[in-house]
């Protein structure tokens, strides 16, 4: 068997130049070709590893690098954006050729998410580098179905694409999967986003190599044919030395800007509306909706996408076996149209884990069972009217789809509003209200009341430190009052208590010798003042009296004059704090910050905690607007809806490939 047989570049090659030079000039043997397209869904799975990895630890990436929600958002729907005309570009690739696009994209975008990505310190910066990687990554994904559909005839077109297709999904899966044995439950640090992207990118960059040595393609003149059944290949190599590549080339757009591509590449699109949201935001509906872990919301990304990796490889094969697509559309377009409506109708209720698995898995496996099919007929639907244009043609739907997602994420912020707070503060306002659930239990108290606890927090302080010397205060309060009141002339009886003793004698103050009241007078402070201070003496005795009988409680009290002075002309603020003890107390325990973050956002999150179950159910009633819109235009796509007229138009074209073969060689 000769070398060119086997799939190898026949063409001889001297040194290294088989690194970049890969064009077959034969069609390969089945075991090369497997080998090609095997490589070429690796290459396809890595890619979307690497453009999906941010959704697993897209909470910690909003965290670290400081992102609102609609900027999140935002810089995704730009990166698409950017990542159609990457696509667009990429039409290129029925001129200039598809592998060599692959290989060296695997490189760049390897090396960028191993490396650059993690490096980031700031969201535009990360955006920037962001973008750069979404047009490498735009221009890629349109190359490789565009291999996979020149290395397979339209009756296995459903079972290679159905492998392609895995690739999307495989790449959903390893997110999902890799995160959630990698990530924590609880996570730290929120520099651990950039632990899933070196992981991601070292994978990447092994992929590189692996395609760097083994993948190739076909030579225009080979490719640039439509080929229905293997059988054709005779065919096919016969007819490719006669090719007019140039003509066939011609005004490309023009060619394929027609209804039954255009129409269809924007239908699938909305269809996959669904499909995309989980992509970029299921992690953050999972945790804001649902309240799960980061952890459990990407083990929920394993049933979504498992199920839809079986639905797409296993329906491609059943779809060639039977020849025919559109049945297969219309039952996973119902049947993903059907699980939306429950889906969306789980938000604002409390499902279980696997309640939701459940869901996830059979709406995933609808749209695996739909767009395996259709991406097949859209293929065979753009070799019908130029088979040398597959790679323009699928430029179109890349450029569609992404600009699709760039409106659909443009739209979703103001959709859904209530993620901005749930996402920045939710965690934070959820751990610190069950930390101090019993002290958060009571009602708050009132602004005003929190005021004069402030303002009041130093005598406060000092009545709970001084229990004791407040009792004695208020039980003696009378006394201490008088004691003030009265000082001048307590002086005067401490300063001379033998001579009031004597004075106490006399029961009548008429029989007081004159000389001792000279004597007093003169104590007293002498003339008038003297004259006034006995007379507050006598007018006063009892009280005077009963300040001398408590003077060793009273002298207890001395040191805390100044602080029983301003207690008690606080008393009337206090009196008011009574009722408010409990809370006052409770309300203490939280650290200030605690409490200030608290003020600041609950109301926040709690009004986006209540809106956001309607405004999600909001956007996934969109989501099945695009299903139904998908199933409308399924009759524009080529393809048979009947097994036996599609058996039948395979037998008509082998008897035309037979004679056109004949009419060659004889």
């Amino acid at each position: 068997m000769s070398a060119a047989a086997e799939g190898v570049v026949s063409n001889p090659r001297s040194g290294m130049s088989f690194l970049w030079r890969r064009q077959l000039d034969s069609y390969p043997e089945t075991g090369a070709r497997v080998m090609y397209l095997a490589i070429t869904v690796l290459a396809t799975i890595m890619l979307y590893y690497e453009l999906y990895v941010g959704g697993s630890v897209s909470t910690l990436i909003l965290a670290n690098l400081h992102m609102s929600f609609t900027f999140f958002v935002t810089t995704l729907a730009f990166g698409n954006l950017i990542g159609a005309f990457g696509s667009l570009f990429a039409g290129l690739t029925d001129r200039l050729g598809r592998a060599n696009l692959v290989v060296f994209g695997l490189l760049f975008t390897g090396v960028f998410v191993a490396f650059i990505l993690p490096a980031a310190t700031n969201k535009w910066v990360y955006t920037v580098e962001g973008f750069v990687v979404g047009v490498v990554e735009g221009i890629c994904l349109v190359a490789t179905p565009a291999l996979i559909r020149d290395f397979s005839p339209q009756t296995g077109r459903a079972t290679a694409m159905g492998f392609w297709t895995s690739g999307p999904v495989v790449g959903s899966l390893i997110v999902a999967g890799v995160g959630s044995a990698t990530i924590p439950a609880v996570v730290n640090d929120p520099r651990f986003w950039t632990h899933e992207y070196r992981i991601c990118g070292i994978a990447g960059i092994v992929v590189f190599l692996i395609a760097l040595v083994l993948l190739r393609e076909l030579s225009p003149q080979l490719r640039d044919q439509l080929m229905v059944s293997i059988r054709d290949r005779a065919l096919i190599e016969a007819k490719a030395k006669g090719i007019d590549i140039a003509a066939a080339l011609k005004h490309p757009f023009r060619q394929l800007l027609k209804p039954d591509i255009v129409v269809s590449a924007f239908a699938v699109a909305v269809m996959l509306l669904i499909y995309y949201t989980a992509v970029g935001f299921a992690v953050i509906y999972f945790s804001s909706v649902f309240g799960f872990s980061l952890k459990d919301g990407n083990g929920l990304g394993n049933w979504n996408w498992g199920f839809n990796v079986i639905a797409v490889v296993v329906i491609g094969m059943i779809s060639d076996r039977f020849r025919v697509r559109k049945p297969f559309m219309v039952v996973g377009g119902v049947l993903a149209a059907v699980m939306t409506v429950i889906y969306l109708m789980q938000a604002g209720h409390h499902p279980s884990y696997y309640t939701l698995a459940i869901i996830l898995a059979l709406l995933s496996f609808g749209l695996g069972v739909a767009y395996t099919p259709w991406m097949a007929s859209f293929t065979e639907t753009v070799e019908a009217r130029n088979p040398a244009l597959t790679a323009t043609g699928l430029a179109i739907w890349g450029w569609i789809i992404r600009v699709v997602v760039f409106v659909a994420f443009l739209i979703i912020p103001h959709v859904i509003t209530s993620v901005t707070p749930l996402v920045d503060y939710g965690a934070t306002v959820s751990a610190d209200a069950q930390k101090y659930k019993s002290e958060l239990a009571l009602p708050p108290p009132p602004p005003s009341i929190v005021a004069i606890a402030t303002a009041d927090k130093a005598i406060i302080a000092f009545a709970q430190t001084h229990q004791a010397v407040v009792a004695l205060a208020t039980k003696d309060s009378v006394q201490l009052g008088n004691a003030v009141k009265f000082a001048p002339e307590l002086a005067v009886l401490q300063a001379h208590p033998a001579l009031f003793t004597k004075l106490a004698k006399y029961t009548s103050p008429a029989s007081i010798p004159p000389a001792l009241v000279a004597k007093a007078i003169t104590a007293a402070g002498g003339g008038a003042k003297g004259l006034g201070v006995l007379g507050t003496i006598s007018a006063n005795k009892a009280a005077i009296d009963g300040v001398i009988a408590v003077a060793p409680q009273l002298k207890t009290l001395a040191p805390y004059a100044s602080q029983l002075t301003v207690l008690k002309n606080a008393a009337p603020d206090l009196a008011k704090l009574k009722q408010y003890t409990a809370s006052l107390e409770a309300y203490s325990k939280i650290p200030p910050s605690v409490l200030a973050f608290l003020s600041a956002h609950v109301s926040a999150v709690k009004a986006a905690a209540a809106d956001t179950a309607g405004q999600w159910k909001t956007w996934y009633w969109i989501c099945f607007g695009g299903i139904i819109f998908f199933l409308l235009s399924i009759p524009l796509l080529r393809g048979r809806w009947s097994p036996a007229a599609a058996r039948k138009d395979e037998e008509e074209h082998e008897a035309m490939v037979a004679a056109e073969l004949a009419a060659l060689q004889g």
